[in-house]
């Protein structure tokens, strides 16, 4: 292992030692970009912003940071500089630059740490840090496909499993707009990634337990309820083609999954001794706790009317309205956060997609044979009708919070994991809409339902195609906004470097 130093920007050293690589996420104040005195800029290894601004400096947090921090080093955002790093450590010396006051607690002494302390090697992020295509390193013998896979599943991200979410909604919004061929395609990619995925999952929490409840204890721990979600959306799906024992095993499923990470995930993060309240660390993805409930709420009642008994719509009903608290009490830990477009993420449509699946929820208990709902009819459709009219009020406010972040902020919009926690809100949004208006006989709003679930089916072939290109992408860009989870970065000098690209 060659020699890493750590020191400030902004200190003037003879006999730099090696490679001069700036850690920082922001550019530091005063340092001119022209000539700047580093050769290579890796923005995407600092910590993340909301670890950030949980952390704050705080030298009596500097060890639960040091073990987030190393966590979030081997997840989807962080892998690809990560790896970089690691290949610029293991050829020549580093000197890693930062305008952070306090070095010793600051992220650029965890990542000395981190590239220095035997055995942190183990587990590579990615192949991208092994030598140019065609060459190995001395010693060592190309990755095979075997471990490919392995890395792949070990740095699994927790809400990989929203790509099954938002497939299976518009699988479900093209049927019920009539186009059955279209919709069994969609099904079927669901299933296949739920098949693939779930068993990712768990050979994950066999084999990297520490890095996978690193994660449950995270403030994005909320993401690992698309694993319930995506099953009973599935489930719902399934039930109008007359699979109902396979729908009621995806439910069964799902519940169990949503029991225990819906309890599992508030209790660890209210009982976890070495982590401070902080609403920093509240994100968009913590509306998954009421999506999950109400994922329970919408898959119960649409196998209850086709099955004999009472329990499910018991049920139903039961998950409908603790669903509805979820998303009251988390829209207001939400909007208690101050927003910054560097934070600002698709999974901020969770906000509305939360709304739209209590809407749907709603017109399914509609649908059930009266006195199995527990609640006046009267009730849930105006209910179901509030929810949706919010909904619609809150999708121009998105589109508006998008513009600010990429157009007046300039942070690049292009492919992320997180992109399909907007495919899904979009999806559910046009199921809702078109079964609200047929469920109250409102015929415009199933006309506009219609037309919906077609934005729904483009928006999903625009998120897939920009997906499958990111993957097969031969020479990844340098990321200058906040990177998501799936992308491929490959950091640049600054004298490349537009100002103009900078947040």
């Amino acid at each position: 292992m060659a020699e890493i130093i750590c020191r400030r920007i902004d200190e003037q050293t003879p006999g730099e030692v090696g490679e001069l690589v700036l850690v920082d996420r922001v550019w530091p104040e005063g340092i001119r970009r022209q000539g700047a005195p580093l050769d290579v800029w890796l923005r995407e290894v600092a910590p993340s912003v909301e670890l950030q601004h949980w952390y704050d400096h705080n030298p009596q947090q500097f060890g639960e940071f040091r073990r987030r921090y190393l966590t979030e080093l081997g997840d989807q955002q962080h892998r690809y500089a990560s790896a970089r790093l690691r290949d610029l450590a293991e050829h020549r010396s580093l000197t890693l630059l930062t305008a952070t006051q306090d070095m010793d607690h600051s992220h650029t002494a965890v990542l000395a740490e981190w590239l220095t302390e035997p055995g942190s090697h183990d587990e590579r992020p990615v192949d991208a840090a092994s030598p140019e295509p065609g060459r190995t390193a001395p010693g060592s013998r190309p990755p095979g496909h075997r471990e490919a896979v392995s890395a792949a599943v070990a740095n699994l991200n927790a809400g990989t499993l929203a790509f099954v979410m938002g497939t299976g909604i518009v699988s479900t919004a093209l049927y019920v707009n009539g186009a059955g061929t279209a919709s069994a395609v969609l099904l079927w990619v669901a299933l296949a990634g739920f098949a693939i995925l779930v068993p990712a999952y768990g050979w994950r929490l066999l084999r990297r337990r520490e890095r996978f409840v690193a994660d449950l204890l995270g403030p994005r721990a909320f993401a690992f309820l698309t694993l319930a979600i995506s099953s009973n959306v599935l489930a719902a799906r399934l039930v109008p083609d007359g699979h109902t024992a396979v729908a009621g095993a995806f439910l069964a499923f799902g519940t169990l999954a949503w029991v225990v990470l819906d309890y599992g995930i508030p209790l660890a993060l209210i009982t976890t001794l070495k982590r401070g309240p902080s609403l920093d660390q509240v994100n968009g993805t913590w509306f998954l706790w009421a999506v999950g409930s109400e994922s329970v709420a919408v898959a119960a009642a649409s196998l209850a009317r086709v099955t004999p008994g009472h329990a499910l719509a018991v049920l139903a009903v039961v998950c409908w309205a603790v669903g509805l608290m979820q998303y009251l009490l988390t829209a207001a830990l939400v909007l208690a956060r101050p927003v910054r477009p560097e934070g600002l993420m698709t999974s901020v449509w969770i906000f509305m997609g939360a709304a739209a699946i209590g809407t749907l929820a709603g017109v399914r208990l509609i649908e059930l044979p009266a006195g199995n709902t527990m609640l006046p009819r009267p009730l849930v459709i105006g209910s179901s009708v509030v929810l949706w009219a919010f909904s619609s009020w809150l999708i121009p406010l998105l589109l508006a919070l998008g513009v600010w972040r990429h157009a007046l902020r300039r942070i690049p919009l292009r492919y992320e994991l997180g992109w399909w926690n907007l495919v899904f809100p979009v999806g559910m949004y046009a199921v809702t809409t078109h079964e609200l208006g047929r469920s109250t006989a409102t015929s415009w709003m199933t006309s506009v339902g219609r037309w919906e679930v077609w934005v729904a089916a483009v928006f999903w072939a625009v998120v897939f195609a920009a997906m499958v290109a990111a993957k097969f992408r031969a020479r990844p860009t340098t990321a200058h906004g906040s990177a998501g989870a799936g992308q491929t970065d490959r950091p640049q000098s600054t004298a490349s470097t537009s100002p103009g690209a900078l947040p």
